[in-house]
């Protein structure tokens, strides 16, 4: 019990700190807060699960995790590699370049966004676990499956988002358009299609985060010995907990890179936006 006591002491030391440095602000804070936060987290769950001597198999400490993690590290790559590169990162491409295409003719043609957009809806409602099956059972056991299902997944927060984006655009603007004599094709590449890029960006990092959640929960239904949907399912089969934690882990990190790559292209190629413009501000 004592590393329970432990666990309090670090939490009340923890939030007596987080609360200082949330109330000086400013950038330092921003960086700090979430840091000592994870810390604190990771502190907490070590003593309390070594405190109360919870069984490995019930939820392994976090350095049992981080061992595990390192030493299975080929392993864990080569799981990376089919789960991320080949699964989610082909499915996120094509199903964003087929949601980008069908906005254009969805803003194009008033029939396709009367009729195509409600079936958006109802069809992005459907659940993963109902569908996976289905498209493995279709594209096999590879990761053309998985690729699928993550097609399907990020298609439609892509269409509403690129479409909610091409019509971002006062009628002046498009009047001034048609002032210089601008073809629609003209007009969607120098004004809309600009517009739009704030709403793209918002839908990637959404889809980002699905295809990876799509990718792993597919292969629940159906994959060659590799994948992290495979480890984790294995693993938690043989009671290895560590194992399972560790794959989750690099979902995770997988996740958070691919949001922060999308986040800083944002910021790059939407500077002129005033919300990156109030964002650079406050920092």
């Amino acid at each position: 019990m004592r590393l329970v006591a432990l666990a309090l002491l670090v939490w009340a030391g923890a939030w007596a700190l987080n609360a200082r440095l949330a109330a000086r602000g400013g950038r330092t804070a921003r960086v700090a807060v979430p840091l000592v936060f994870g810390a604190t987290v990771l502190a907490l769950w070590e003593l309390v699960v070594r405190g109360l001597e919870v069984p490995g198999v019930i939820l392994p400490p976090p350095t049992r995790i981080a061992r595990t993690f390192a030493e299975s590290l080929p392993l864990l790559w080569g799981d990376f590699v089919q789960t991320i590169l080949k699964g989610a990162l082909s499915g996120l491409l094509i199903g964003t370049a087929l949601a980008l295409a069908t906005a254009v003719l969805v803003d194009r043609f008033d029939l396709l966004r009367r009729g195509l957009l409600p079936v958006a809806s109802v069809m992005a409602a459907l659940p993963i676990v109902g569908t996976a099956p289905i498209l493995v059972m279709w594209f096999g056991f590879g990761w053309e499956s998985k690729a699928a299902v993550v097609v399907l997944m990020v298609f439609f927060p892509m269409l509403v988002n690129a479409t909610a984006g091409l019509a971002d655009t006062t009628g002046a603007q498009r009047d001034l358009m048609r002032t210089y004599g601008a073809s629609y094709w003209a007009t969607l590449w120098r004004l809309r299609a600009p517009a739009a890029l704030p709403f793209v960006f918002n839908g990637l990092k959404i889809a980002s985060t699905l295809a990876i959640i799509g990718a792993i929960v597919a292969e629940f239904f159906g994959s060659p010995t590799q994948g992290i949907g495979f480890r984790i399912s294995a693993s938690n089969g043989a009671l290895r907990l560590d194992m399972v934690w560790s794959a989750i882990l690099m979902g995770a990190l997988a996740g958070s890179a691919a949001y922060g790559i999308i986040a800083l292209t944002e910021r790059w190629a939407t500077f002129w936006h005033p919300s990156q413009r109030q964002q650079g501000e406050r920092t």
